[in-house]
């Protein structure tokens, strides 16, 4: 069932999440949100870790890709970095 609360933005663009919410959502302060924008709806997801069996199963997943493409873990390594490198140049 959804819960209805009204909420105001501030002069910083800050919204506070209403206590029931915040407690029926277990949600901490730092927790961090996924801010996602569709028309004119706003949508706010809690962006949690995986559990560890499915973090396993998703690096799993990662080896059995890598073998397949027979990348080594040197190649992947490498990938990451050029990413990294790209992100920084473009943040600027």
């Amino acid at each position: 069932m959804a819960t209805l609360e009204v909420t105001s933005l501030s002069t910083k663009g800050q919204i506070v999440i209403p206590r029931g919410i915040r407690e029926k959502l277990g949600l901490e302060p730092g927790t961090k949100l996924i801010v996602i924008q569709e028309g004119d709806s706003i949508l706010l997801k809690p962006i949690t870790l995986p559990q560890k069996e499915q973090f396993k199963k998703l690096i799993s997943l990662g080896d059995k890709v890598r073998r397949k493409l027979g990348l080594k873990e040197d190649d992947i390594e490498k990938a990451i970095e050029t990413v990294r490198k790209g992100k920084n140049e473009n943040s600027h």
